[in-house]
């Protein structure tokens, strides 16, 4: 695959190794959507479209988790975040496999 250039808030935190806690660097959903971000960007590729930098905590949020009435307005607030948790694996660790270019998050 042909190396491709995402682009983040210049404060976003470096990438954690695979498998460490997420930092919210956003690579992940940078890169590509997971299948809720998928659902909800309506595209296999690219940026998801609920992906949020929060400048209070200087890094990304999943969208979905933090403002879950904006994202899945049909359900009741507390169970859209237990879903999402689920669905995006939160509290499991960095699965974003991807090499970053030395210097660079």
């Amino acid at each position: 695959m042909a190396p491709r250039i995402i682009h983040l808030h210049p404060a976003a935190p470096a990438k954690p190794p695979t498998g460490r806690p997420c930092n919210g660097c956003g690579i992940c959903c940078a890169a590509e959507p997971c299948p809720l971000g998928m659902l909800l960007s309506r595209r296999r590729r690219g940026r998801c479209v609920a992906l949020a930098w929060d400048d209070t905590e200087t890094r990304y949020r999943c969208g979905a988790l933090a403002e879950p009435a904006r994202w899945l307005p049909w359900l009741p607030a507390g169970l859209a975040r237990r879903l999402v948790r689920r669905w995006i694996a939160a509290a499991r660790g960095c699965d974003a496999d991807f090499d970053v270019a030395p210097g660079q998050p």
